[in-house]
C-alpha cells in the first residue's frame, strides 16, 4: 500500500530567489516533484535540487496543460507518496487558483499547506519605488486581473475615479480594454500610469507615463517578462532606490559647487 505524500502549494515571489520566505526555500529543497508557472525564474527553480521539474504554467494565447490535468498529476504523485511543491509566481492565493487547488486537494484526502509568497501586486510597485497608498493622494488600493475585460469591467464601473490607486496583473493585452473603461468611468486622462517588468529580476525596466499615453503605447517587450500596472497618483512619486553611493557622489557635486 503507498504512503500518502504531501502537496505545498508554495509563492514564488516576483522571480529573485531573496525574497522567498525561508519555508518556501525549505521546501524547495526536500520536493521530489516540482509543478511550477511558466513565469518563475530559473533562479528560484534552481533550489529545488532533487526534484523532477515541470511546467505548467497558462500563457494567454498559447496551447496549455488544462487545471484538472495539473490537480489529478498533483494528486497522483501525493499517493504515491511524493513531496509535491506546486510552485506559482507571487503568492498562491492572489489571483493564483491556490484556493482552486487546495479544494480539491482537500476532496481527495491530500495532506497539504499553503507557503504564502510575496504577491507581485505588492512587491512591483515598491521595487520600482511606487507607494501604492501615500498619505494625502491614496488611503486605499485595488488588485485586478487583466485577464479579460469580464474580469475588470465591472469592478472598474465601481470604482470611484481618482480616489485609490489601481493594480493590474496580467493586463498588458487588454490595456486598451482596461483604458478605455477608466476613461469611460471618469478618470482623467492624465493619470499617472507605470507598469513595472520583471520586477526583482536582471531583465527589469519601468515604464511611466499618463493614462492617454497608456492606451496607445505599443510596449515592445517580450511575452516572457511579467507586467504589473500601477494607476494612480502614486506614481507621480516614485522614489527610485538610493544608494550609498548616490550620496557620496552627490556629496561630491555638491563640494565642488
Amino acid at each position: 500500500m503507498m504512503t500518502k505524500g504531501f502537496v505545498s502549494l508554495v509563492g514564488a515571489g516576483p522571480g529573485d530567489p531573496d525574497l522567498l520566505t525561508i519555508q518556501a526555500m525549505r521546501c524547495l529543497r526536500n520536493a521530489e516533484l516540482v509543478l511550477y508557472d511558466s513565469l518563475v525564474s530559473p533562479e528560484i527553480l534552481a533550489q529545488a535540487t532533487q526534484a523532477q521539474r515541470f511546467c505548467v504554467g497558462k500563457r494567454a494565447g498559447r496551447k496549455s496543460i488544462s487545471q484538472s490535468t495539473i490537480t489529478r498529476v498533483m494528486i497522483r504523485a501525493a499517493h504515491r507518496g511524493r513531496h509535491v511543491v506546486r510552485l506559482k509566481c507571487g503568492d498562491p492565493y492572489v489571483l493564483g487558483r491556490g484556493g482552486e487547488e487546495a479544494l480539491a486537494l482537500r476532496s481527495a484526502g491530500v495532506p497539504f499547506e499553503i507557503v504564502p509568497g510575496l504577491t507581485t501586486a505588492v512587491a512591483a510597485p515598491a521595487l520600482a519605488g511606487i507607494p501604492l497608498t501615500h498619505r494625502g493622494l491614496a488611503s486605499s488600493f485595488v488588485v485586478l486581473s487583466g485577464h479579460n475585460k469580464s474580469s475588470f469591467g465591472p469592478i472598474i464601473e465601481s470604482l470611484p475615479p481618482g480616489k485609490l490607486t489601481i493594480v493590474i496583473l496580467m493586463g498588458l493585452a487588454q490595456r486598451t480594454a482596461i483604458a478605455t473603461c477608466l476613461l469611460k468611468r471618469g478618470w482623467k486622462a492624465d493619470t499617472p500610469v507605470a507598469i513595472v517588468f520583471g520586477a526583482s529580476t536582471t531583465r527589469n525596466q519601468t515604464w511611466s507615463g499618463m493614462l492617454k499615453d497608456f492606451l496607445k503605447e505599443p510596449f515592445q517587450v517580450s511575452p516572457q517578462i511579467p507586467g504589473t500596472i500601477i494607476i494612480g497618483e502614486v506614481v507621480n512619486i516614485r522614489t527610485p532606490f538610493a544608494t550609498p553611493q548616490d550620496f557620496e557622489s552627490s556629496n561630491v557635486v555638491k563640494e565642488k559647487n
